[in-house]
């Protein structure tokens, strides 16, 4: 009986350790991502209603950070796309193409509300063209190309994170820098044809948002604003991403993105042989294979 009592008070003993150990303090860091690639296929033999063989392929990586500890905070995100379509006709067209990086880091100053510095970047991988529009030798007119235009930003101002999933940034001292290290291009994008980079001084808000919307489905919302203080400060620049992601099984997802441009300081080439000012829209959606990690 003894033993027994001695067996019973141990256990008990080593059950008080073990609940009154303290437990390990939750990671300040967030970390998630996600990559997949969607495509499709066609194939026609003699087929009478017509068409075009083709086949298309999209794809994307996105991958944040971020560090929350006592009173700073650090934002990271990165987000990578690339997509072509061939068809018999036209042969191999892209798509798709993004580079975009940005990071902002604060330091606490109210409930929230935090100091902070934000940098950006985003450019794309490859040439493009608009095939609307024919050069005077018959070839497409190119658009852009690798750092062709790349812009660059840095700011001071104020984040806001009222919620897990928003944030605002302010930042009334921006820079912001244009570069085209193609000469023919520059002048779609303002720039002299001996001039490889614009610089701008303005302000600049971008406000985020990212969560679960309902059940399977989740979003994410990105939209930068900046004005020019040097040279005309009411042509606010439009920057409006959009993603929706919807969970089909454990490897399947359905995803929808648009994309909002409108640049001040952009001419968009039209067909007959002028430039002007425009809202650049682009809407890509598929079927495919997701990875989040």
């Amino acid at each position: 009986m003894k033993k027994i009592l001695i067996s019973v008070a141990a256990l008990f003993a080593c059950v008080s350790l073990w609940a009154e150990e303290p437990q390990a303090e939750p990671s300040p860091w967030t970390m998630a991502g996600s990559a997949g690639i969607t495509g499709s296929q066609m194939t026609l033999t003699n087929w009478a209603a017509g068409g075009d063989p083709s086949v298309a392929a999209d794809f994307q990586f996105n991958y944040s950070i971020d560090y929350k500890k006592d009173n700073s905070l650090w934002q990271n995100r990165l987000e990578l796309a690339y997509g072509i379509n061939r068809t018999e006709s036209n042969g191999t067209r892209k798509t798709n193409d993004k580079i975009y990086f940005s990071s902002s880091y604060g330091q606490k100053v109210a409930d929230e509300l935090y100091i902070s510095a934000l940098v950006k970047f985003n450019s794309q991988f490859a040439n493009g063209f608009d095939y609307a529009v024919k050069n005077d030798d018959g070839s497409y007119k190119q658009t852009s190309g690798f750092l062709a235009p790349a812009y660059f930003s840095g700011g001071l101002g104020v984040e806001w994170k009222p919620l897990s999933w928003i944030s605002v940034n302010a930042s009334p001292t921006t820079w912001k820098a244009t570069l085209v290290n193609d000469a023919a291009l520059r002048p779609i994008y303002g720039l002299a044809a001996d001039q490889t980079m614009r610089h701008e001084f303005g302000g600049n808000v971008k406000i985020e948002a990212k969560g679960t919307i309902v059940g399977d489905l989740s979003g994410y919302t990105r939209l930068n604003l900046f004005s020019n203080f040097l040279d005309a400060p009411q042509n606010i620049d439009v920057d409006w991403t959009v993603r929706f992601d919807l969970k089909i099984n454990k490897w399947l997802s359905a995803n929808a993105n648009f994309h909002a441009i409108y640049d001040d300081d952009i001419l968009i080439p039209q067909p007959d042989g002028t430039s002007g000012r425009r809202l650049q829209i682009q809407e890509v959606a598929g079927i495919g294979l997701l990875v989040k990690f």
